[in-house]
């Protein structure tokens, strides 16, 4: 018994493994931990020995400095808002999408789903400038709406969903119907938990998507109230540099390593608590039986 447990679970990692994955870890943490310490250093400590930190010269100036010359808290909350408006519809709305081509038969069915994934060929920026003029037609151009309604149902997410959804064994579908379920009591009650790590992943990178996306909100929003945090911090140089005369270079990178370390904490703070499911959603489906 133990022997063929031991045999299921396979070779125990070596010496060498571990190495090896060690020596990864250190180069994949290293530049997170070299950017949140350059920003704990004095802006003048940062260029002339940008490689070493000692904690008795740690500093939250840069800090304070970024948040006086930048409005990164306006840009934050602009993005923590579209994050959660426009992911709460793509996890809405796309899995009931997959749901429906992955396991009801309509006609055109197949052409409408190949239709949907022609979408997926077609680069960002050919859509930027449609999309734009749609907005300017809408009066939505410098709104909440623009930033969160392009994008919100994607191509990419709803072939997720149906591919997912897909592997649920009808049996379990038809099951409920015999039980007297609508459909939605169905799609709520019986799919739902089971595609729940697809259902993580797929929330994981919804999020990272919207939080890291640079180019649509820099197109449809150009006034300082709607801005998202990844415009601000396109544009932290020139203001730290326009806010305070004199600011010389090691300010500004003080101010921009203080800015990219709090830029990235929520997404690694996301991807810490939900790398579980995450995992297993990117693995869902890969072993069959």
């Amino acid at each position: 018994m133990g022997k063929n447990s031991r045999s299921l679970a396979g070779p125990r990692p070596g010496p060498m493994q571990y190495l090896l994955l060690a020596g990864l870890a250190v180069l994949f943490v290293y530049p997170i931990w070299w950017a949140i310490s350059s920003s704990l250093k004095p802006p003048a400590e940062i260029i002339r020995d940008p490689l070493s930190f000692s904690p008795g010269s740690a500093t939250l100036g840069n800090y304070r400095a970024m948040f006086h010359d930048v409005p990164i808290g306006t840009g934050f909350l602009n993005t923590v808002l579209v994050v959660a408006v426009k992911g709460a519809m793509t996890m809405f709305f796309c899995p009931l999408a997959g749901y429906a081509f992955a396991k009801y038969r309509f006609p055109g069915r197949n052409l409408l789903f190949g239709v949907l994934m022609l979408t997926l060929m077609l680069p960002t920026l050919v859509l930027i400038i449609p999309l734009l003029l749609e907005m300017s037609e809408l009066g939505w151009v410098n709104t909440y709406q623009a930033l969160i309604l392009p994008g919100s149902i994607d191509a990419f997410s709803i072939f997720w969903m149906r591919q997912t959804i897909a592997a649920v064994p009808d049996e379990l579908l038809d099951a409920g119907r015999v039980d007297g379920a609508s459909e939605f009591g169905i799609f709520a009650r019986i799919v739902l938990p089971v595609i729940r790590p697809g259902l993580a992943a797929l929330g994981v990178l919804t999020a990272m998507n919207v939080y890291n996306d640079f180019v649509w909100p820099v197109v449809a929003v150009n006034d300082e109230r709607h801005q998202t945090l990844q415009v601000v911090l396109s544009t932290l140089a020139q203001n730290v540099t326009g806010n305070r005369i004199g600011a010389d270079f090691a300010s500004v990178w003080g101010e921009l390593l203080a800015a990219g370390s709090i830029a990235m904490l929520p997404v690694l703070v996301l991807f810490v608590l939900l790398q579980r499911h995450f995992i297993n959603g990117i693995l869902a489906g890969s072993v069959k039986g």
